[in-house]
């Protein structure tokens, strides 16, 4: 939705891009740290993203346009 690589996405959050990479492996809700996936979700909040529905039954995402 913000056509951002996973080494931008890495670098907006402060983790590593193979973090970000692993976590695209993964199907379902990632398994990881809290501090790294929240780090992810602040970030993506910041730029707009707004993440709706429940995780593990309906997930979604809506883009705020700025």
């Amino acid at each position: 939705m913000l056509g951002w690589s996973a080494v931008e996405l890495a670098k907006r959050c402060g983790i590593g891009s193979t973090t970000i990479k692993r976590y695209e492996l993964q199907s379902g809700i990632p398994v990881g740290t809290t501090k790294v996936l929240s780090a992810i979700q602040e970030t993506l909040e910041a730029e707009g993203i707004e993440f709706i529905g429940d995780p593990r039954v309906n997930p979604g995402v809506i883009l705020h346009l700025k």
